[in-house]
């Protein structure tokens, strides 16, 4: 299989000084929310070149790196899946998206969803219902509702708001600071593009929005507005 021989050339370009590097950069300790990921040291440049290697690897063989416990091979396989979902071709879109909603508990980390939900998910409903997004907004996994919030990144780029405001409210009492992370940064991006669209939402909820989900929302604000928002003096 090729998946092996990919599995076996990603040990030979990993690294124990890296591997311990990511492992506690991305918190795989007990209690921790990557708790057990296993991490061989592969830099992320590095699987982006293996990207233009393996470009047309069959998705029966992506499917079976996705499921590897190994957080790199995962990594690897969402790259390929994104570069292949983006190739014009309606079936393999179609073939991705739903290889990927039938296998977000491996996309399992942040930077795995980070990687690839915009481009993946967002991309493929762009013409669609969007109905799936607000299913995953509501998930008990904490992985499905950043895949919900990213996923309107897409949208956001083509200056699309609705779906951005409407997970962010539904997320406003999210407990889970890596959800206030996401959210605070797609309100900053739909400022980026509409600033009267980002407030007009701020000035609504921003005495309840968690303290982190705020702070990102309004990180590029000037110092005088941010202070308004922080001691709610708006």
């Amino acid at each position: 299989m090729i998946a092996d021989k990919i599995s076996k050339r990603l040990r030979q370009l990993g690294s124990k000084q890296q591997a311990a590097i990511s492992r506690k950069f991305f918190k795989t300790g007990p209690g921790d929310y990557g708790e057990g990921d296993i991490f061989i040291g592969v830099r992320v440049p590095v699987l982006r070149k293996l990207v233009k290697d393996y470009v047309d690897l069959p998705v029966e063989e992506i499917n079976t790196l996705l499921r590897s416990s190994i957080h790199e091979e995962r990594l690897l396989a969402l790259l390929l899946m994104v570069r292949q979902a983006a190739g014009g071709n309606d079936a393999l879109s179609k073939s991705i998206y739903t290889l990927y909603l039938r296998s977000t508990r491996f996309v399992n980390n942040w930077d795995l969803v980070d990687t690839s939900a915009e481009h993946i998910v967002g991309a493929y409903l762009s013409d669609k219902s969007r109905s799936v997004l607000y299913r995953l907004a509501e998930s008990d996994n904490l992985w499905e509702r950043r895949i919900a919030i990213m996923s309107t990144f897409h949208y956001v780029k083509r200056h699309d708001f609705s779906d951005t405001l409407k997970i962010s409210e539904m997320l406003l009492s999210d407990r889970h600071d890596l959800i206030h992370k996401a959210v605070g940064w797609m309100l900053r991006e739909t400022g980026k593009r509409d600033l009267k669209t980002e407030e007009n939402f701020l000035k609504a909820h921003y005495h309840k929005m968690p303290r982190t989900m705020l702070r990102y929302a309004i990180e590029k604000f000037p110092e005088s507005k941010r202070q308004l928002y922080l001691k709610g003096d708006f």
